[in-house]
């Protein structure tokens, strides 16, 4: 295989791992805290978790580890979108088995959650390992969205692990895929059966987060790969001076990503889907704004200019979003009807029938083209494919309608004409960056120990990500203390809350108070291709959103080296 010199270096990257976890295993054990409780909901989650619920959060610190010697298999399972670092996961969880007993094993089950129903896995060896450390990338055994959920599935998972004697699964992924974690650990323990299940917090868009969860996985890198290429349009922007680049980037709930690379890159503007659902606006009134920012710059002479649209932004604003909510629930119910009609006129037809009046009104006014992009095949969560639906074109044409108006009326004498981009799968897999690298190696050692340590239903989890590795403190929290039910495929599901970006926090307020001057300005910045190798303040910065949350790693107030001043 001909692999890149940058390929070859990174192999020969060696993770950092906090000071507790450089330790023999055997010297690391868990310290438990209180009984924990939902983040709401709680009532309804105990019920569906009467033997998980309510455990506590786990430490680990230096004593006795009476586990960690024993020898065990565990299987891992890649669930969901891919995320920068997945690999070094699989390397953390693998190397720390090792430790604890060379004789341990640590099965891949192929494609996703559908690897361990259907009994597809293969075998981790150290040549089959060293060749994927530090990479970008789930190719390592593949990734899928099967959803866990029947007692048919869990059966068939069950009689996998029993074959090869697995006695503990680890699944890496975000929200929904811990979520079913959650359920396949819960399920485990009702049979009595031993099979402990533990996650780990996987996605670029940065909304599995929470007092626990500082980060997921994978946000770092994507952060930094997505506004390395809108500082390149911005610069290209500046060069050309002709045009208007609408850029949607991917987070199918949360706005963190394109709040994070506004930090980064300063664009003329940038929505923020939560802004705009707790102003409760329209979408005229979105487009409103966009144009006064480009009026605004054409008084000056600028007929150009970048934008950051969020990939979920439609489902925010509150007319849009309760449209999708009925389109959602009557896609589940009337499937086996509607899936019976041909063509989009018939389809169409029977969704203004039965939409309420006003979401057939708002579905009947958007571009036709937007309308079958709604009412898409959902994905296996029951979620609209906000991936497909391409918001930052029908921000483009109406935009341009609008200025177009103001030509007439002679309240616009600048020139328009604009571009559109969709930044996603550029940064999905990534080579690592050294947060990621480390962070994730740090999640998967994590997993190991909480087997160890005999917990299930846990999630690992890493706190201090402001500082350096080494002062990293790592543990697990309970899944179920992350989930509240929300209505999935037309019922109520019990599921891990997603984190959204909190406008009254440190990074929505640092972008708040600049976007005024970014709007009017040409006050682009260039952050560059990422970096391995050099000083920490170049190669170990976190993101902005992380030092900005968390104070910086010297509590905000600057010293030579730091890496977030």
């Amino acid at each position: 295989m001909n692999i890149s010199e940058l390929q070859k270096a990174r192999y020969a990257y060696q993770p950092k791992l906090p000071a507790v976890l450089q330790k023999d295993v055997k010297n690391i054990t868990v310290a438990l805290g209180e009984p924990t409780e939902a983040v709401a909901d709680a009532a309804d989650v105990k019920k569906l978790f009467a033997n998980t619920y309510g455990q506590p959060v786990a430490r680990f610190e230096e004593g006795t580890n009476a586990g960690a010697g024993k020898k065990i298999n565990v299987g891992v399972i890649l669930s969901g979108g891919q995320a920068p670092g997945g690999h070094n996961v699989i390397a953390g969880l693998y190397d720390g088995i090792k430790k604890g007993n060379k004789e341990s094993k640590l099965y891949g089950f192929k494609g996703g959650p559908s690897g361990i129903i259907e009994g597809d896995y293969v075998e981790f060896t150290d040549e089959f390992i060293d060749a994927y450390r530090n990479t970008g990338g789930f190719d390592i055994i593949g990734s899928g969205r099967t959803k866990l959920e029947t007692e048919e599935q869990f059966k068939k998972s069950l009689a996998v692990c029993k074959k090869i004697g697995v006695s503990a699964v680890v699944v890496i992924g975000g929200d929904d895929s811990n979520t079913n974690a959650a359920l396949l650990g819960e399920w485990f323990k009702a049979q009595g059966e031993d099979i402990q299940v533990i996650g780990c917090p996987k996605t670029i868009d940065g909304d599995l987060k929470n007092e626990h969860i500082e980060t997921s996985f994978g946000f770092d890198t994507a952060t930094k790969t997505f506004a390395e290429l809108i500082g390149n349009i911005e610069k290209d922007s500046n060069s050309a001076k002709k045009y208007w680049h609408f850029i949607k980037l991917m987070g199918r709930s949360a706005s963190h990503i394109a709040l994070e690379c506004a930090l980064q890159t300063q664009p003329n503007f940038c929505i923020i889907s939560e802004e705009v659902e707790e102003k409760k606006m329209t979408l005229a009134q979105v487009v409103e704004d966009i144009v006064k920012v480009i009026v605004k710059r054409a008084e000056k002479g600028c007929n150009f200019g970048v934008g950051l649209v969020p990939e979920g932004l439609i489902e925010f604003i509150p007319e849009v979003g309760a449209l999708i909510s009925e389109l959602n629930d009557l896609l589940a119910h009337e499937a086996e009807y509607y899936a019976t009609l041909n063509g989009f006129d018939d389809q169409a037809e029977f969704i203004n029938r039965k939409l309420s009046r006003d979401s057939s009104y708002v579905y009947s006014s958007l571009p036709v083209e937007i309308q079958k992009q709604l009412i898409m095949d959902r994905d296996p969560h029951g979620n609209v494919q906000v991936s497909r639906i391409e918001t930052e074109k029908l921000l483009i044409q109406m935009v341009e309608e609008r200025l177009n108006e103001m030509k007439v009326k002679g309240e616009f004498k600048g020139k328009f004409s604009a571009l559109a981009h969709f930044f996603g799968y550029e940064g999905r897999c990534a080579f690592p960056s050294n947060f990621d690298s480390d962070y994730c190696y740090t999640l998967g050692f994590s997993a190991f120990l909480l087997i160890s340590a005999g917990l299930t239903g846990y999630i690992s989890n890493v706190s201090g990500l402001e500082c350096p590795a080494g002062e990293w403190k790592a543990g697990g929290c309970p899944l179920t203390m992350m989930m509240n039910m929300e209505q999935r495929h037309g019922s109520m599901k019990p599921v891990i809350k997603k984190a959204l970006v909190e406008l009254d926090g440190k990074p929505f307020k640092a972008f708040a108070e600049q976007r005024d001057v970014w709007a009017v300005e040409t006050a682009f910045t260039f952050p560059g291709a990422i970096q391995y190798y050099g000083p920490d303040e170049v190669c170990n910065q976190p993101t902005k959103t992380l030092a900005l949350e968390k104070g910086g790693c010297c509590g905000g107030e600057a010293k030579k080296g730091c890496c977030c001043c």
